[in-house]
């Protein structure tokens, strides 16, 4: 008995409980469809004021769009609800509509005071949408872009440093993956690909810190390729290691990669000398 007046009490209480949270959602539904059906465009703004400072973005976003025609002659306040109606998608991390939405503002407020804020924002909203180093990098691509005109057009700007990091970032970004596709080739045995992969790798970022890496690994590559190929092409292409050696001294003197270059450079002199004396002997 007593544990049937428990299990009746549990679920009174359930049903109360999740009868005041249904109640409570759609009173937010019925709230918000209330507000867009009022006849009244201030009011509708100045819930969508309410709703943006609590940070109900998708609320706040909702009424703005529906007051925007309402305000479009009337420029400062068209003006702050275009402003904040981007913010809405930006902070609801609809990043795509959110950079579509600042590029609009700049064209409509060219000479607005939150122009150079639009502008840079644009930017990174493109550097938001940017994903992994694996990849397709056309949004970090889009950001370098963004952000190097940002520059350019806002010289004296106080965004400028961190438009810069984020150049900076992006860029470790795109060789990171030029890096790994270089690597790929490497390892698939592909090493005339892979020499040619980390040339362009190191032609593109010569200031990396991994640059004499990027160097060694053009050494390994041309003499894995020089190993593998058929004897009258050993010759030329030890060669072109010797040549990628001697490149190295001159460029990175001082790297503790040097010692590595060096036994690639002995071991394709060695091998030349080796053909050579073959060739002397076949002659003979």
């Amino acid at each position: 008995m007593k544990l049937t007046w428990i299990l009746l009490i549990t679920i009174f209480l359930a049903g109360c409980f999740g009868g005041k949270n249904t109640a409570q959602k759609s009173s937010g539904k019925k709230s918000i469809s209330k507000i867009l059906k009022s006849p009244d465009p201030a009011y509708k703004l100045k819930m969508a004021e309410q709703f943006f400072v609590k940070k109900k973005y998708t609320k706040a976003q909702l009424i703005f769009e529906d007051v925007i025609p309402y305000y479009k002659t009337e420029y400062k306040v068209f003006e702050d609800i275009y402003y904040k109606y981007s913010y809405c998608a930006y902070y609801l991390k609809d990043y795509m509509n959110a950079e579509n939405l600042f590029k609009s503002f700049l064209e409509i407020f060219p000479n607005s005071t939150r122009a150079e804020e639009a502008d840079y924002m644009r930017g990174y909203c493109f550097f938001k949408q940017s994903p992994k180093p694996e990849l397709d990098q056309t949004s970090t691509i889009r950001t370098m872009g963004i952000m190097q005109t940002f520059i350019n057009t806002h010289p004296g700007s106080a965004r400028n440093k961190e438009a810069t990091e984020i150049i900076d970032i992006c860029r470790e970004k795109l060789e990171t993956k030029d890096r790994k596709s270089a690597l790929l080739y490497y390892d698939l045995g592909q090493f005339r690909a892979a020499g040619v992969a980390y040339t362009e790798l190191l032609n593109s970022y010569p200031e990396s810190v991994q640059a004499d890496n990027y160097k060694l690994m053009i050494i390994k590559s041309y003499y894995r390729f020089a190993e593998l190929s058929i004897e009258e092409k050993q010759k030329e292409r030890y060669e072109q290691v010797i040549n990628e050696c001697n490149e190295f001294t001159d460029r990175f003197p001082d790297s503790k990669l040097k010692k590595e270059a060096d036994e690639f450079l002995n071991l394709s002199q060695k091998n030349i000398k080796r053909l050579n004396n073959e060739q002397i002997k076949t002659s003979a």
